[in-house]
């Protein structure tokens, strides 16, 4: 068996034996000591929301064109998309690193599908993941970005993506995007019936229009796993928390810029499955982000004026135990038969360092340090 022992760590010392956290009073004497300096553990953290095929992530400065409406900022990423010389591989390999290093344990990757594209996104975003399966797990969600209706053949394109790398089916705005509410969910819905992969649903749309999208997939839910990722439309509105807690609707957030931000505590209190995620990192649409998923915790607390430490730990509890739920991930508090999977970060409490947001001294993955001070120590191959 291949043991270690975290000593000198807060809130306590931890036993890892064959990658899970064992009961400490079975030390066996061959284990090896790791001195964690007075650091605290926190279970790794999951990105349930990120688009690494856009990224330009560690290869040259994209300057961004103005852009007010959505179909704006779609266009715009075309164009950009088109100048980039890197490959999506070599792209997304940079930010899976990056974020690994971060403390990261797990990725829910969006990645565009098109005729313009084909299925190359996927292809690259994958490969990269494969050469990282040891450092970090990733779901490829088929992501309709061009339209699913508007864009035909992109139906076809998702459904052999389930093929070839991805493992969720996308869906983006029905009503703002495709027009059209019913036949945009009927191929969605569809998708799902048939290939069995879950559903996630990017969701701009606000006010009415964006709740009565929110109401038709909740009523279509049942068997399916959907997600709605965004969900401005909620931000505000409570009404439809039970609904969505009733048909096991799970919701995404990413706490970005100016847009509306999911509250964490009136959704966590009725039962409905909260994850968080970067969305986009330097790409076409935005010059920010990082992949970092302890200082999205702090923009989720932030964001939603979290003041108590029972508030800030809550945005961090969606970080990681809402991510790992909504990928199918098991659930890390630090106890025995848990995977070993978790940070030791330069805090005197959890309330502390979502606020401080500091690099992990160590990252820790099925009982191994894979990564020191913000630096992998294992570099992925390329």
């Amino acid at each position: 068996m291949d043991s270690v022992l975290f000593t000198n760590i807060r809130p306590h010392d931890l036993l890892v034996v064959d990658g899970r956290i064992a009961d400490p009073s079975t030390r066996p004497e061959d284990a090896v000591i790791v001195d964690g300096g007075g650091a605290l553990a926190l279970p790794a953290p999951v990105d349930a929301h990120i688009h690494p095929d856009k990224t330009t992530w560690g290869h040259a400065w994209l300057s961004r064109t103005p852009a007010s409406t959505l179909r704006d900022l779609i266009e715009g990423e075309v164009k950009a998309r088109a100048g980039m010389t890197a490959s999506v591989a070599e792209r997304a390999g940079a930010l899976m690193d990056s974020a690994v290093a971060r403390g990261t344990r797990a990725w829910r990757a969006h990645v565009d599908v098109a005729p313009e594209y084909g299925l190359a996104n996927v292809h690259g975003v994958r490969e990269a993941a494969e050469a990282r399966r040891h450092l970090l797990d990733v779901q490829i969600v088929a992501f309709p970005q061009l339209g699913l209706l508007t864009s035909p053949g992109t139906a076809e394109l998702m459904e052999r993506s389930l093929g070839e790398g991805a493992d969720v089916i996308g869906g983006l705005d029905p009503l703002g995007i495709d027009g059209d509410l019913h036949g945009h969910l009927d191929v969605l819905f569809g998708l799902a019936e048939r290939t069995g992969a879950p559903l996630d649903i990017h969701l701009h749309d606000g006010g009415e229009q964006g709740l009565a999208q929110v109401r038709e997939i909740a009523r279509r839910a049942a068997g399916t796993r959907v997600t709605i990722s965004h969900a401005f439309c909620l931000a505000e509105a409570r009404e439809l928390d039970d609904l969505l807690a009733e048909s096991n609707v799970a919701l995404t957030t990413c706490a970005l810029g100016a847009d509306p931000v999911l509250p964490v505590g009136p959704l966590t209190a009725a039962g409905v499955l909260l994850a968080a995620g970067s969305d986009g990192v330097r790409d076409p649409w935005t010059p920010f982000g990082d992949g970092d998923m302890i200082a999205r915790a702090h923009l989720l607390a932030y964001r939603t004026d979290a003041r108590t430490d029972e508030e800030l730990a809550a945005c961090y509890a969606v970080a990681a135990h809402g991510g790992a739920e909504l990928l199918g991930l098991e659930r890390v508090d630090l106890k025995a038969g848990d995977p070993a999977d978790f940070v030791l970060v330069p805090a005197a409490s959890l309330a502390e360092a979502v606020v401080d947001r500091p690099a992990p001294l160590l990252v820790v993955r099925g009982g191994a340090v894979i990564a020191r001070e913000g630096r992998l120590l294992e570099r992925s191959p390329r």
